[in-house]
């Protein structure tokens, strides 16, 4: 301990006896989280997001815009629009009323159902292959960037 600081230590094992004796020598050292994979690490670092954020009652429509999750479908002026499962999902989130500016954070938590760490990399990846696949559409929605805040979707008359 340094500080006050109280260490975390995480043990990832399949094997009983491992996580077992990790426990025994690291008891008294502070927290001790023990499972058995990474999908259990992650359920436990990240929840699922709440229903509130991943159910979708029907298409989400702005203007000429129609995102059908659940249907797998993307239309602009009634012209399909090729879509990634990630990319139709965060357009959805982007279009849903009310039409704001959604921080990375929320956009983190309702499209990946995980936490936000700092690290926008992959959000900005995302976003970039939207925009490119969205101007492919003539006259078609734009996502803009609110600097240090997140995005939102704006579409032209």
């Amino acid at each position: 301990m340094v500080n006050g600081e109280v260490p975390l230590v995480v043990c990832v094992s399949a094997d009983v006896a491992i996580r077992e004796r990790v426990v025994r020598r690291l008891d008294d050292c502070g927290t001790v989280v023990v499972c058995t994979d990474l999908a259990e690490l992650r359920a436990m670092l990240f929840p699922p997001p709440s229903v509130e954020l991943t159910s979708q009652p029907g298409p989400v429509v702005l203007g000429e815009l129609v995102v059908d999750t659940s249907g797998h479908l993307v239309t602009w002026r009634d012209e399909p629009l090729t879509l990634t499962r990630l990319e139709r999902e965060l357009l959805a989130r982007l279009a849903s009323p009310p039409v704001a500016v959604w921080t990375y954070e929320r956009l983190f938590g309702s499209v990946w159902g995980g936490a936000y760490l700092g690290d926008t990399a992959i959000l900005h990846s995302a976003v970039k292959r939207l925009r490119r696949k969205l101007r492919a559409a003539k006259g078609g929605p734009e996502v803009q960037t609110v600097r240090g805040v997140g995005y939102r979707l704006t579409v032209r008359s």
